[in-house]
């Protein structure tokens, strides 16, 4: 049943970000922004060619050869500490953010970026790497406190 509710989440999460950077693109022209929240939030609109922070901009192919591979290695350790709730949120939300920005490059060549916060010097980014970042979190904390490998 979990495995079942996991891939609820991942649709969930890729349905939602999906239909943010849609309604972006359809609402706000590249590179303009609007406030959403006053200075704390702005929707601007932006084409990331790269990675987090633009990094490896223009290397397409090797995120098309990546993402593949973070989906099924997590799938499998999804399947494996689906019993444990912090690895299995954590790597559901990593799944979810990792597809998001696949279809992305797939359809596009470049990932939708959107949200713009106004209180502090941040990249801009979309909900998947929102997905995939407080995954990661989520996994990093599990790994650190995860007591079954540990001698005692």
């Amino acid at each position: 049943m979990k495995k079942i509710i996991s891939l609820v989440m991942i649709l969930i999460g890729v349905l939602i970000d999906q239909v943010f950077k849609n309604w972006i693109v359809a609402n706000i022209p590249l590179g303009q922004s609007r406030s959403f929240i006053p200075n704390v939030l702005a929707l601007t609109y932006l084409q990331n060619k790269g990675a987090a922070w633009s990094s490896l901009e223009g290397q397409q192919w090797f995120f098309m050869i990546l993402t593949p591979i973070v989906v099924v290695v997590a799938a499998y350790f999804l399947w494996k500490k689906a019993n444990q709730k912090w690895y299995y949120l954590g790597l559901t939300l990593i799944i979810s953010g990792a597809l998001g920005n696949f279809i992305d490059r797939v359809r596009q060549g470049f990932v939708v970026d959107m949200f713009q916060t106004m209180f502090v010097n941040f990249p801009i980014f979309n909900v998947a790497d929102a997905l995939l970042s407080i995954g990661f979190v989520i996994l990093f904390i599990a790994i650190i406190t995860d007591k079954e490998d540990k001698k005692g």
